[in-house]
């Protein structure tokens, strides 16, 4: 008795290469996350807002690439997950906690290494839940934007006691099982929530442009969106309207 095997033939060069060059592009955040760094700590804040921002359209745009090249076929030998999360914990928690450590007037000296230190901590047990990404894609407990949160430190000026009492309810709030909404992949008031969140970061990347004269309205004007992002988070919602 023989046995016949099927031989799977080899995936083609073009959709391979595609694969892979996405797990490239995403792969590259970890160096827009070491010339924020660099940019930090040579006070030039201009370009560390430069390289959040390209750090974020990567994450941004990453995840569409990956589902179009369809990753997990042709490029099966990498975790595309783990990646993407190693390189938001790097430009998501890292990076903006340097800023708030180093940058003058952001935060009182006396609590700026306890709360980049809560920052790190907090965050590192935010990513590693097994649930930290719901099944009905939220993220549960706050979603670790710190980033967004110092940019919006840095252009706003309030007072460092202020923005330190901010910074201790979002360590506070990644505790509190919260499903905040994603963007892109919730269906409930989808097209609204879309249109939104490109309003939003288009008018943010424009605003972050003119730094350091951004203008103040602009400031007040994308925490519309903060608003509407929150209240949608709370609201309670049925499996159904997740994709």
């Amino acid at each position: 008795m023989t046995e016949s095997y099927s031989i799977k033939p080899p995936p083609s060069l073009p959709r391979s290469a595609a694969a892979w060059g996405v797990h490239l592009f995403t792969a590259s955040g970890a160096v827009w996350g070491l010339l924020a760094i660099l940019a930090i700590f040579d006070g030039n804040y201009k370009m560390m807002i430069l390289y959040m921002v390209v750090a974020m359209l990567v994450d941004g745009f990453d995840g569409m690439l990956a589902r179009w090249a369809d990753v997990k076929k042709y490029a099966a030998g990498v975790d595309g997950a783990l990646l993407d999360n190693i390189l938001d914990y790097i430009n998501y928690v890292l990076v903006p906690a340097i800023f708030l450590l180093k940058a003058p007037g952001i935060l009182p000296d006396s609590v700026k290494l306890f709360t980049a230190c809560s920052i790190l901590l907090t965050s590192a047990y935010q990513f590693t839940q097994t649930d930290a990404k719901t099944d009905d894609h939220h993220f549960k407990g706050f979603p670790s934007y710190w980033n967004v949160a110092a940019l919006y430190m840095l252009l706003m000026n309030l007072p460092p006691w202020v923005n330190f009492g901010f910074l201790m309810l979002f360590n506070i709030l990644v505790f509190v099982p919260v499903k905040y909404i994603y963007p892109s992949r919730n269906r409930y008031l989808r097209q609204l929530t879309l249109g939104l969140t490109y309003l939003y970061g288009a008018i943010g990347i424009w605003g972050l442009t003119l730094y350091p004269n951004t203008p103040n309205w602009i400031v007040w004007a994308s925490l519309v969106y903060v608003a509407y992002y929150m209240i949608l988070s709370l609201i309670p919602k049925k499996k159904s309207h997740a994709n």
